[in-house]
């Protein structure tokens, strides 16, 4: 790779892993070895993303939980309200609705800005109790997240970008599913992955033939190789 090597922004789910949900092995062949910034952008919880930049021995450049956790240069900022997330599900469950994780919710377990509810639950009532506080409920496929408006992956770049010195458009963007439009609007570039849901596949400005961290590898490749 060369000086002009792109810095990254990759969601993790359904870009990183394979059909099955799993990290795939080969992201240990590529991301510790790429010579500019990369960025982990997720709805899952903060620890996730910084746990797998420290197992790929890369900087903590994270955006965690759809935007509202940012982390990178050592400096963290909050743009959620936990608090108020968690009221809503409070309020949800006292009007007879279920948030679908019984037993140890190691999703919510170390959230910090939003509460995620499984897919099964009441939509319409969650969304009513959600409007009552302000909030909103963002289905991303693989969970409704109750979250406030306007925090997303996008605006999550957009922080880390200027912590790094850098332009949003300086950025590489690869993904597969709603919560990912948001960055491929702000990055320079974007791709979706074959196995991307229409809104991302709609919004990215390549979608890429192969699924999975095929797909991605196939991005890859070709940036180093440019």
């Amino acid at each position: 790779m060369t000086a002009d090597t792109p810095p990254l922004v990759l969601d993790i789910d359904g870009t990183l892993t394979d059909g099955s949900g799993r990290l795939d092995p080969r992201t240990f062949e590529y991301l510790p070895h790429w010579d500019a910034p990369v960025v982990l952008a997720t709805g899952k919880a903060f620890p996730y993303p910084v746990s797998l930049c420290h197992y790929f021995g890369l900087e903590n450049n994270v955006i965690a939980e759809n935007g509202g956790v940012v982390l990178a240069k050592g400096a963290v900022s909050y743009q959620g309200d936990r608090d108020r997330a968690q009221a809503v599900a409070d309020e949800f469950v006292a009007r007879g609705g279920d948030l679908g994780w019984p037993g140890f919710a190691a999703l919510n377990e170390w959230r910090e800005t939003e509460v995620a509810v499984n897919t099964a639950a009441d939509l319409d009532l969650l969304r009513t109790v959600a409007a009552e506080y302000d909030l909103e409920v963002f289905d991303t496929g693989y969970a409704y997240h109750v979250k406030t408006p306007g925090v997303e992956k996008g605006t999550g770049l957009e922080a880390v970008a200027d912590v790094l010195d850098r332009e949003p458009t300086d950025f590489v963007a690869i993904g597969d599913s709603v919560n990912d439009v948001s960055l491929f609007r702000a990055a320079g570039r974007s791709f979706a992955v074959a196995n991307a849901d229409t809104d991302a596949r709609e919004a990215a400005g390549t979608v890429v033939e192969k699924s999975y961290f095929d797909g991605t590898s196939s991005v890859l490749d070709s940036l180093r190789s440019a």
